[in-house]
């Protein structure tokens, strides 16, 4: 089955980036959300992106027509037109499952569904449908648009057919799928990366290392353009905080158990760039200083 539409359910970071390589790649695309103003705040985001883009010559279409592929919806009839419905709300449980209801309600039969998490098995939101070999994850990661990996996640009914669509589309978008044949919580990938976070806030907790120490430590020696702190404030706190604790909640491993100064952050609203303040703190031009 060819992707030639796709519904987006979620119109936050990951949801809009998402919805701007599928517009990028010529899929036209549906973005949802209850919220007005998290649409309009999405749609800018899109426009800014593509803008720069344009503008470092990394794309070959003018912005009209990249924009002009992305429609918006504050309800669920659309998605009756798209051969793949991609969920993209924050880790929640019981959001996730009305949503695949809604979905699997709304959409074709023959429609993939998939969802974003990072963290919560594919297996139970395909439980509330009535087609769970046709739902599977795509775990895109943060930022959409740079990062050149997707996981492709197996449940416990999803069939093969709809691993290769994961496949396909995936590389219809111009990113390097990963496969995740068992449905394991955290995936591959959030596996090693949050163990590595963890340890580095217990580090920090125990005084050993200061934030930027530990953070230029891990881009000088290991080669990554960001430490795992300088990662977390822009992937959120309170995202990284919930994986860490569906995965411990699903496997009781303590490795993932939250470490308390980020429960005490994510308590006190300190969630990185998104409210000026997490493990640093940010200044209106983009500037950070050790908190």
């Amino acid at each position: 089955m060819t992707i030639n539409s796709i519904f987006i359910a979620g119109s936050g970071l990951m949801g809009s980036g998402i919805a701007q390589v599928c517009a990028q790649a010529g899929i036209e695309v549906t973005l949802n959300d209850i919220s007005a103003e998290a649409l309009s705040k999405g749609l800018s985001n899109i426009d800014w992106s593509v803008g720069k883009l344009i503008a470092k010559s990394r794309l070959h279409e003018d912005k009209e027509t990249i924009l002009g592929r992305i429609k918006t919806a504050a309800d669920f009839a659309k998605a009756f037109e798209a051969d793949l419905a991609i969920e993209a709300v924050f880790e929640n449980l019981e959001l996730k499952q009305n949503i695949f209801r809604k979905l699997d309600a709304t959409c074709n039969p023959d429609a993939f569904l998939a969802s974003n998490t990072s963290a919560i098995p594919i297996t139970v939101l395909a439980a509330v449908t009535r087609r769970p070999d046709r739902v599977l994850g795509l775990h895109f990661f943060n930022p959409v648009v740079m990062m050149q990996t997707v996981e492709v996640v197996r449940g416990f009914n999803t069939s093969e057919a709809a691993m290769q669509a994961g496949v396909d589309i995936v590389r219809k978008l111009g990113k390097e799928p990963i496969r995740v044949e068992r449905d394991v919580p955290g995936f591959l990938m959030n596996r090693i990366n949050l163990v590595s976070y963890v340890e580095a806030i217990r580090l920090l907790e125990q005084g050993i290392g200061t934030v930027a120490d530990i953070d230029k430590g891990v881009r000088l020696a290991f080669g990554r353009p960001m430490g795992p702190f300088e990662t977390g404030d822009m992937v959120g706190l309170d995202v990284s905080c919930g994986a860490l604790t569906a995965i411990y909640e699903e496997c009781r491993d303590m490795r993932f158990y939250p470490p308390q100064m980020l429960r005490r952050k994510v308590k006190a609203g300190q969630l990185g760039r998104k409210t000026g303040k997490g493990w640093y703190a940010y200044e209106e031009d983009g500037s950070k200083k050790e908190v």
